[in-house]
């Protein structure tokens, strides 16, 4: 059964004990970012989130994100201090790693989809019209286990959906930034550090570009 292979090959993956960067200072890989973000997110104020102080290295896996991404990362942190308060601890928790918080960082991805993401795409699947149920059930798995694709294949919503879909949109993104634009300069900020073209971003992009395009064109 290919299906359930592909779902072995999931679980599979998700359970490796292998993490990129782990073990290696200074900034430890793409784990600690996420476990960096809880740790600000719960010991700081929100105002300071975005901004590069004495507690918050922005060099140091600051938030480049945007609101939506930091209030999860909060709402992670209050159960993690609650478990273990070591795992957020301002500052001494830099690259902390041990088996139970892996676990935990796994959990909360997985809770988090099976809260939020699965229930939408059944949902989904469930308000589609003139349909069999086999075909919505398959519809379902081509979006769970390919969410690449839902942008792509699947833009075919009826009207009213969409529309309802665009207001949830909307008023989620109102709802998460309205902390931030309480001040022009809190604004400016979030946005600095979601689009980093102070950071080399525009150069980083050119010289991918001219790198790929000296392979097409030998004479550059």
């Amino acid at each position: 059964n290919k299906i359930t292979d592909i779902l072995k090959c999931i679980f599979i993956l998700l359970f490796l004990p292998f993490i990129l960067g782990a073990g290696k200072p200074p900034m430890f890989g793409d784990y600690e970012a996420q476990r960096h973000w809880q740790e600000i997110t719960i010991n700081l104020p929100i105002k300071q989130w975005y901004f590069n102080s004495s507690d918050n290295n922005l060099q140091y896996w600051g938030l480049d994100y945007p609101p939506l991404t930091a209030y999860h990362s909060l709402l992670c942190a209050y159960v993690a201090k609650f478990i273990n308060p070591d795992w957020i601890a301002l500052h001494t928790s830099r690259g902390y790693e041990s088996q139970a918080h892996k676990l935990f960082m796994r959990a909360t991805v997985l809770i988090a989809d099976l809260l939020i993401y699965i229930p939408a795409v059944v949902l989904y699947c469930c308000c589609l019209k003139e349909i069999s149920t086999k075909k919505k059930i398959a519809n379902a798995l081509c979006i769970l286990l390919y969410p690449g694709l839902i942008l792509i294949d699947y833009g075919h919503f009826q009207l009213v959906l969409l529309i309802k879909l665009a207001c949830t949109v909307v008023a989620s993104f109102i709802l998460c930034w309205l902390p931030f634009f309480t001040e022009r300069e809190q604004t400016l900020q979030v946005l600095r550090r979601l689009f980093p073209v102070d950071r080399g971003l525009f150069e980083a992009c050119l010289k991918t570009f001219l790198s790929l395009l000296s392979v097409t064109v030998p004479s550059l």
